[in-house]
């Protein structure tokens, strides 16, 4: 059960660019963002840096960003936040083949050395204690660029605020990422627990 209840997209009229940013993106507006509309510059600001981090003109692939974000969100234990990134990475291209096997990055011939080195990283970040060793980021180094660590970190750092406000709030998940997530990862798993409906 929620801790706050989403409100409703109307409750703040001057949010709707914000939220229909997210229409092209998930498909609807994310209770996450309706819930903080409560703060309607929370809202603003949270939009900002998620076009940044997400920017389509980065040099890391977006739907792979997205697989950083879910291995993020698995470190901090954020439900809701895995059935959000399998929908992002699906909606920009990874095949759900290789969402399933993200958990299994270290040995799935799926991911190259150069996507296991970034994902070792963000589960690293993620952790707490953050776990990042200088060897660790060497191996970062060898393969991305100094523009494309900071892309990374980008999305590892916007995933924490966003487990933190949904693990925190029990953010309701909707039904689109939770049957995704259900139908893609709950055989290695992944349920919704607090997220669901109840």
């Amino acid at each position: 059960m929620p801790r706050l209840q989403p409100l409703p997209a109307e409750h703040t009229p001057e949010l709707k660019p914000h939220f229909d940013f997210f229409l092209t993106t998930l498909g609807f507006a994310p209770n996450s963002v309706l819930t903080m509309q409560r703060k309607p510059r929370l809202v603003q600001a949270f939009a900002q840096l998620n076009a940044a981090v997400m920017d389509p003109e980065g040099d890391v692939d977006l739907g792979f960003r997205r697989l950083i974000g879910h291995v993020a969100s698995r470190a901090a234990g954020c439900l809701y936040c895995q059935a959000h990134t399998v929908l992002g990475a699906r909606n920009f291209g990874i095949d759900e083949e290789r969402i399933a096997a993200v958990w299994d990055f270290r040995t799935s011939a799926l991911f190259s050395a150069a996507e296991r080195a970034a994902l070792e990283f963000a589960l690293a970040a993620a952790s707490q204690p953050n776990a990042v060793t200088d060897e660790l980021f060497a191996e970062l180094r060898g393969h991305w660029s100094e523009a494309q660590i900071v892309e990374i970190l980008g999305v590892v750092a916007m995933f924490g605020f966003l487990n933190r406000w949904n693990d925190s709030l029990a953010t309701p998940l909707e039904p689109v990422p939770s049957r995704l997530a259900e139908q893609v990862l709950g055989e290695r798993g992944w349920e919704a627990g607090k997220h669901g409906a109840g």
